[in-house]
């Protein structure tokens, strides 16, 4: 008996959704396991008792896990180098003390308190300033040393005083140090000489109140940078805590995720709906 148009039809839309099923199957899974358990239910043979992941939102998470590691590690050495300006802030504060204890020298000795002439004045001059530059050749981080221009040009720090950062996985930037040893074009510590208190009293003044101010300018800048890097650290780990919890709301919410409940996602996404459901 032939077949009716209707019957045709019929037979015609049944083979073509038959074929659709066929090609995405083979499409998403040809030649896994899952494939083959997605072919054995469709042929109404055994399918293994087990879960599956979701591909597709799995993907998605894994992507946000590794943006989020990524960004948390960029957090760690942003904060390294905030850590590491707050070691040269922190030396260049105590100059600026010692600047000042010199300054209360010399105020002494115009009022008559102390003896410029003493020796034991003149030595007390001479260690303070011999512990500013003390403190320039010894203030380093894990071997870094910022202050001192001669013991730069290493791979840590550039022969310009410059530390790099790397912020993401590919580009990063630089953090950059004043040179404050003796020799630099901006200060010169022989200049400050205790013997010299008895007869250049003034030019002792000068010197000591020039470099206290230069001084506190590195100071306020290395203070800038420190508070900018720490701040910078907190956004950064923000962003990360943030991709921590969009993976996490990625991730399959039904920890039994059946091999029917997949194989309908799939068709779903790959032939639509009735409605967006995405809108």
């Amino acid at each position: 008996m032939a077949l009716t148009d209707i019957e045709k039809s019929m037979l015609y839309n049944y083979s073509q959704q038959l074929l659709q099923q066929d090609m995405l199957t083979n499409h998403v899974f040809a030649g896994s396991s899952v494939g083959r358990d997605m072919r054995s239910m469709m042929l109404g043979e055994p399918v293994r008792a087990k879960t599956f992941t979701n591909p597709f939102e799995e993907a998605i998470s894994g992507t946000l896990r590794a943006d989020a590691g990524a960004t948390r590690q960029a957090s760690r050495n942003v904060g390294e180098g905030a850590a590491m300006m707050g070691v040269a802030r922190n030396s260049m504060s105590t100059i600026v003390d010692t600047l000042g204890e010199m300054e209360e020298m010399i105020s002494d000795i115009e009022s008559g308190n102390l003896d410029a002439t003493n020796t034991v004045v003149q030595d007390d001059y001479d260690d303070l300033r011999d512990k500013i530059t003390g403190l320039i050749s010894s203030t380093d981080y894990n071997g870094i040393y910022f202050l001192d221009s001669t013991q730069w040009g290493t791979e840590q720090i550039s022969s310009s005083g410059s530390v790099h950062l790397q912020s993401n996985q590919d580009d990063g930037f630089n953090i950059n140090y004043n040179a404050v040893d003796g020799g630099s074009s901006s200060v010169d510590w022989s200049d400050l000489s205790g013997a010299a208190l008895n007869g250049q009293l003034a030019t002792q003044k000068s010197y000591v109140d020039n470099l206290k101010q230069w001084s506190s300018s590195v100071e306020d800048m290395y203070r800038i940078k420190e508070d900018s890097l720490a701040n910078q650290q907190v956004q950064l780990e923000s962003q990360a805590q943030l991709l921590d919890s969009a993976a996490q709301m990625r991730k399959p919410s039904d920890p039994n995720y059946s091999l029917e409940k997949l194989l309908a996602d799939l068709i779903v996404r790959e032939t639509g709906t009735l409605f967006d459901t995405n809108g």
